[in-house]
């Protein structure tokens, strides 16, 4: 997993479709904490889903099913968005069955001396932890093929990110993490000659 306050993509669903891209299946941990990351959670709110590997077994494990499922079905339909390619609908099937529990209502908060717009769930499932990350999803799938969806062009990186860049011609993740590199090494590749 990127590490902790490294979300680059852009929009969530994509940063999502990024966590533990190494080919091994998400724990309930790495979730929690791209929750917390992505500011979805409160620190106070993680340290109460934790445990619940613990206290409600079965729970996350029905939830991590759902989670494994809506990521590995974004990273399809991201991956052809990006190489301009057709999907077949039923990939947008699990995206489409977080939508259909997502009811519930806006609602102003207090926050630090002034307020947000809390978005305040119906009920309180488990499931409810995807239904931004399913909004988010839905949303770029929206633009259809217009949507900038890219890969980092460092072979070693390869995260999706939104390239809302003026000229629409960003190649990095982030210039932080693989940009700088990136450029550095093509220096000194150019130096040696």
């Amino acid at each position: 997993m990127p590490p902790a306050n490294s979300l680059v993509a852009g929009r969530l669903a994509l940063d999502f479709a990024n966590i533990s891209s190494s080919g091994r299946e998400l724990s309930w941990d790495e979730f929690v904490s791209f929750l917390v990351d992505a500011r979805l959670v409160s620190e106070e709110r993680a340290s109460r889903l934790r445990p619940l590997t613990v206290n409600e077994p079965q729970a996350v494990d029905a939830v991590l099913l759902r989670i494994r499922r809506l990521r590995e079905s974004l990273r399809a339909i991201f991956s052809a968005v990006e190489q301009e390619k057709h999907y077949p609908a039923s990939w947008v099937e699990p995206i489409n069955e977080i939508l259909r529990i997502t009811e519930g209502h806006d609602e102003l908060v207090a926050s630090g001396g002034g307020w947000s717009l809390q978005f305040v769930a119906r009920e309180g499932g488990l499931e409810w932890l995807l239904a931004a990350i399913a909004r988010s999803a839905a949303e770029l799938l929206v633009e259809g093929s217009q949507a900038p969806i890219r890969r980092c062009a460092s072979t070693s990186c390869r995260l999706f990110f939104y390239d809302d860049s003026r000229t629409h011609r960003r190649r990095w993740c982030s210039m932080k993490r693989c940009g700088n590199r990136n450029k550095v090494a093509a220096f000194l590749k150019r130096k040696k000659r």
